[in-house]
């Protein structure tokens, strides 16, 4: 269960930290629910997150929602790749996958590479340094964009952090969701 701001989280202590944690899994655990290898979350109570912090890394992962479902990726604690209901009212037809909360480089994908409502998308998100690509179901939506610290917007983003599936109060699903660590080549 997610605990607070990756700011939040850097003030409390190990065992704070760990108190939280529990409580906010606890919560968590009723709310996301894992059913037939499909992450199924009924919209109510808070981010899933995971267990450890990341750094540069490669994730896939398949997603859909219901209409007017809004949702998003966050990396490394920080929002967020997007995925929205693209309805005109809803999104200004701009598509999934931009990184929303970008506000001095580009926040919206250069192409809507959605498929309707209610049917499997899949995102590869690859997060370097503080660069991010995204594909939407095998199309560049994103391509090497700075990602911005929404927390703290004088600091670059954090060199790690938790990965996270972030909500809107609508029903979500995940299924096949692998992330590959990369590490940087040693001489």
């Amino acid at each position: 269960g997610l605990v607070g701001s990756p700011v939040t989280r850097a003030t409390m202590s190990k065992a704070e930290l760990a108190t939280a944690e529990a409580k906010a899994t606890d919560e968590a655990k009723k709310h996301w629910i894992v059913q037939n290898g499909i992450i199924t979350y009924d919209g109510k109570n808070d981010s899933l997150c995971t267990v450890r912090d990341y750094a540069d890394f490669e994730m896939l992962v398949d997603w859909k929602i219901t209409p007017h479902g809004d949702s998003g990726i966050y990396l490394r604690g920080s929002p967020q790749v997007q995925i929205w209901d693209d309805a005109p009212a809803i999104a200004a037809q701009v598509g999934s996958g931009g990184l929303y909360n970008n506000e001095k480089n580009p926040s919206n994908p250069t192409r809507r590479a959605d498929r309707p409502v209610g049917e499997w998308n899949r995102f590869r998100i690859l997060m370097i340094g503080d660069r991010v690509t995204v594909y939407l179901n095998d199309e560049l939506v994103v391509q090497n964009v700075l990602m911005e610290n929404y927390w703290e917007r004088s600091k670059p983003i954090y060199p790690t952090g938790q990965i996270e599936l972030q909500h809107h109060n609508s029903p979500l699903f995940f299924r096949n969701i692998y992330i590959r660590e990369i590490h940087a080549a040693t001489p």
